[in-house]
Protein backbone atom coordinates (compact mmCIF):
# COMPACT_ATOMS: atom_id res chain seq x y z
CA UNK A 1 0.00 0.00 0.00
CA UNK A 2 1.55 3.27 -1.12
CA UNK A 3 -0.52 5.11 1.45
CA UNK A 4 1.44 3.46 4.28
CA UNK A 5 4.76 4.71 2.93
CA UNK A 6 3.28 8.13 2.26
CA UNK A 7 1.82 8.41 5.77
CA UNK A 8 5.21 7.45 7.18
CA UNK A 9 6.70 10.25 5.06
CA UNK A 10 4.30 12.99 6.21
CA UNK A 11 4.68 14.93 9.41
CA UNK A 12 3.20 18.11 10.88
CA UNK A 13 5.33 20.59 8.96
CA UNK A 14 6.28 23.57 11.07
CA UNK A 15 8.34 25.52 8.53
CA UNK A 16 7.27 25.74 4.90
CA UNK A 17 9.37 26.71 1.89
CA UNK A 18 7.77 30.01 0.86
CA UNK A 19 9.22 29.74 -2.68
CA UNK A 20 7.22 26.60 -3.52
CA UNK A 21 3.52 26.56 -4.30
CA UNK A 22 1.01 23.74 -4.70
CA UNK A 23 -0.02 23.64 -8.36
CA UNK A 24 -3.56 24.50 -9.39
CA UNK A 25 -3.98 20.91 -10.62
CA UNK A 26 -2.93 19.40 -7.29
CA UNK A 27 -5.08 21.86 -5.36
CA UNK A 28 -8.09 20.66 -7.35
CA UNK A 29 -7.19 17.06 -6.48
CA UNK A 30 -7.03 17.96 -2.78
CA UNK A 31 -10.41 19.70 -3.01
CA UNK A 32 -11.95 16.68 -4.71
CA UNK A 33 -10.53 14.32 -2.08
CA UNK A 34 -11.92 16.45 0.76
CA UNK A 35 -15.29 16.61 -1.00
CA UNK A 36 -15.33 12.80 -1.12
CA UNK A 37 -14.60 12.51 2.60
CA UNK A 38 -17.02 10.69 4.87
CA UNK A 39 -19.54 12.73 6.88
CA UNK A 40 -22.56 11.87 9.00
CA UNK A 41 -25.58 11.20 6.79
CA UNK A 42 -23.53 12.65 3.92
CA UNK A 43 -24.69 16.12 5.00
CA UNK A 44 -21.24 17.77 4.97
CA UNK A 45 -22.20 20.34 7.64
CA UNK A 46 -19.13 22.46 7.00
CA UNK A 47 -17.48 24.81 4.53
CA UNK A 48 -13.78 25.10 3.69
CA UNK A 49 -12.25 28.51 3.10
CA UNK A 50 -9.06 28.60 1.02
CA UNK A 51 -7.43 31.77 2.27
CA UNK A 52 -4.98 33.30 -0.19
CA UNK A 53 -5.19 37.02 0.64
CA UNK A 54 -1.83 37.86 2.27
CA UNK A 55 -3.24 40.71 4.37
CA UNK A 56 -5.94 38.46 5.83
CA UNK A 57 -3.39 35.74 6.46
CA UNK A 58 -1.24 38.21 8.41
CA UNK A 59 -4.23 39.08 10.60
CA UNK A 60 -4.97 35.40 11.13
CA UNK A 61 -1.34 34.73 12.04
CA UNK A 62 -1.61 37.31 14.81
CA UNK A 63 -4.70 35.44 16.05
CA UNK A 64 -2.75 32.17 15.93
CA UNK A 65 0.02 33.31 18.25
CA UNK A 66 2.38 34.12 15.42
CA UNK A 67 2.66 30.61 14.00
CA UNK A 68 4.44 30.93 10.63
CA UNK A 69 2.48 28.17 8.91
CA UNK A 70 -0.46 30.57 8.65
CA UNK A 71 1.40 32.89 6.28
CA UNK A 72 4.20 30.71 4.91
CA UNK A 73 2.30 27.65 3.69
CA UNK A 74 1.33 27.54 0.03
CA UNK A 75 -2.38 27.33 0.82
CA UNK A 76 -4.31 27.74 4.04
CA UNK A 77 -7.50 25.72 4.32
CA UNK A 78 -9.79 26.74 7.16
CA UNK A 79 -12.47 24.17 7.98
CA UNK A 80 -15.59 25.94 9.26
CA UNK A 81 -18.53 24.15 10.84
CA UNK A 82 -22.12 25.30 10.47
CA UNK A 83 -23.68 26.48 13.71
CA UNK A 84 -27.06 25.10 12.73
CA UNK A 85 -28.27 22.33 10.45
CA UNK A 86 -31.94 23.05 9.93
CA UNK A 87 -34.62 21.46 7.76
CA UNK A 88 -33.58 23.49 4.71
CA UNK A 89 -30.08 21.96 4.72
CA UNK A 90 -31.53 18.47 5.02
CA UNK A 91 -33.96 19.20 2.17
CA UNK A 92 -31.12 20.55 0.03
CA UNK A 93 -29.09 17.39 0.61
CA UNK A 94 -32.05 15.12 -0.18
CA UNK A 95 -32.76 16.96 -3.43
CA UNK A 96 -29.12 16.66 -4.49
CA UNK A 97 -29.16 12.97 -3.51
CA UNK A 98 -32.32 12.38 -5.55
CA UNK A 99 -30.95 14.23 -8.59
CA UNK A 100 -27.63 12.39 -8.59
CA UNK A 101 -29.16 8.95 -8.06
CA UNK A 102 -32.27 9.50 -10.21
CA UNK A 103 -34.58 8.93 -7.24
CA UNK A 104 -38.03 10.25 -6.49
CA UNK A 105 -37.66 12.94 -3.86
CA UNK A 106 -40.82 11.87 -2.06
CA UNK A 107 -39.33 8.43 -1.46
CA UNK A 108 -36.78 10.03 0.88
CA UNK A 109 -39.38 11.70 3.11
CA UNK A 110 -39.06 9.25 6.00
CA UNK A 111 -35.27 9.46 5.90
CA UNK A 112 -35.45 13.23 5.83
CA UNK A 113 -37.93 13.37 8.71
CA UNK A 114 -35.65 11.16 10.77
CA UNK A 115 -32.67 13.43 10.17
CA UNK A 116 -34.70 16.56 10.90
CA UNK A 117 -35.97 15.15 14.19
CA UNK A 118 -32.45 14.21 15.25
CA UNK A 119 -31.13 17.67 14.36
CA UNK A 120 -34.01 19.39 16.16
CA UNK A 121 -33.25 17.44 19.35
CA UNK A 122 -29.74 18.86 19.62
CA UNK A 123 -29.00 21.91 21.74
CA UNK A 124 -26.97 24.67 20.05
CA UNK A 125 -23.93 23.47 21.99
CA UNK A 126 -24.46 19.85 20.92
CA UNK A 127 -25.00 20.94 17.32
CA UNK A 128 -21.72 22.83 17.26
CA UNK A 129 -19.83 19.89 18.75
CA UNK A 130 -21.32 17.54 16.16
CA UNK A 131 -20.68 19.76 13.15
CA UNK A 132 -17.17 20.55 14.36
CA UNK A 133 -16.37 16.84 14.62
CA UNK A 134 -17.29 16.45 10.96
CA UNK A 135 -14.57 18.91 9.98
CA UNK A 136 -11.93 16.70 11.58
CA UNK A 137 -12.97 13.75 9.42
CA UNK A 138 -12.56 15.95 6.34
CA UNK A 139 -9.22 17.25 7.62
CA UNK A 140 -7.97 13.66 7.97
CA UNK A 141 -8.83 13.05 4.33
CA UNK A 142 -6.92 16.19 3.34
CA UNK A 143 -3.81 15.03 5.21
CA UNK A 144 -3.88 11.59 3.61
CA UNK A 145 -4.53 12.95 0.12
CA UNK A 146 -1.74 15.50 0.48
CA UNK A 147 0.67 12.74 1.52
CA UNK A 148 -0.28 10.75 -1.58
CA UNK A 149 0.73 13.76 -3.68
CA UNK A 150 3.90 14.33 -1.62
CA UNK A 151 2.49 17.64 -0.44
CA UNK A 152 3.36 18.59 3.11
CA UNK A 153 0.71 19.56 5.59
CA UNK A 154 0.14 20.75 9.11
CA UNK A 155 -3.14 20.32 11.01
CA UNK A 156 -3.63 23.23 13.39
CA UNK A 157 -5.93 23.78 16.36
CA UNK A 158 -3.80 26.43 18.01
CA UNK A 159 -5.64 29.62 17.16
CA UNK A 160 -8.19 32.00 18.64
CA UNK A 161 -11.44 30.85 17.05
CA UNK A 162 -13.38 33.86 18.28
CA UNK A 163 -10.88 36.21 16.66
CA UNK A 164 -10.83 34.16 13.44
CA UNK A 165 -14.61 34.39 13.33
CA UNK A 166 -14.43 38.17 13.71
CA UNK A 167 -11.72 38.66 11.09
CA UNK A 168 -13.57 36.56 8.52
CA UNK A 169 -17.13 37.48 9.50
CA UNK A 170 -18.00 33.83 9.95
CA UNK A 171 -20.74 34.02 12.56
CA UNK A 172 -22.77 36.26 10.26
CA UNK A 173 -22.64 33.43 7.73
CA UNK A 174 -23.76 30.84 10.29
CA UNK A 175 -20.23 29.41 10.50
CA UNK A 176 -17.45 29.05 13.03
CA UNK A 177 -13.75 28.36 12.53
CA UNK A 178 -13.01 24.78 13.55
CA UNK A 179 -9.59 23.53 12.44
CA UNK A 180 -6.86 24.42 9.92
CA UNK A 181 -5.06 22.42 7.27
CA UNK A 182 -1.96 24.25 6.01
CA UNK A 183 -0.42 22.69 2.90
CA UNK A 184 2.75 23.32 0.91
CA UNK A 185 6.30 22.04 0.84
CA UNK A 186 8.66 21.60 3.76
CA UNK A 187 11.66 23.80 4.24
CA UNK A 188 14.89 21.91 4.74
CA UNK A 189 15.49 24.29 7.64
CA UNK A 190 12.51 22.81 9.50
CA UNK A 191 14.11 21.12 12.53
CA UNK A 192 11.38 18.47 12.49
CA UNK A 193 12.45 17.17 9.06
CA UNK A 194 15.00 14.82 10.61
CA UNK A 195 12.70 13.43 13.30
CA UNK A 196 11.44 9.88 12.97
CA UNK A 197 7.69 9.39 13.37
CA UNK A 198 6.76 8.34 16.90
CA UNK A 199 3.74 6.07 17.18
CA UNK A 200 2.58 3.42 19.64
CA UNK A 201 3.23 -0.24 18.81
CA UNK A 202 0.20 -1.75 17.07
CA UNK A 203 -0.21 -4.27 19.89
CA UNK A 204 -0.63 -1.41 22.35
CA UNK A 205 -2.96 0.66 20.18
CA UNK A 206 -5.30 -2.13 19.08
CA UNK A 207 -7.14 -4.70 21.18
CA UNK A 208 -9.21 -7.50 19.73
CA UNK A 209 -12.23 -8.44 21.83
Amino acid sequence: MNIIDNLKWRYATKKFDTTKKVSAENLELLKEAVNLSASSYGLQPFKILIIENPEIREKLRAAAWGQPQITDSSHLLLFCNYLEVGPEKVDGYLKLRADINNLKLEDSKDYGDMMKSLMAALTPEQMEVWTSKQTYIALGTLLAAAAELKIDSCPMEGFDKVEFNKILGLNEKGLSASVIGAVGYRSQDDPYVVFKKVRKPLAELFETI
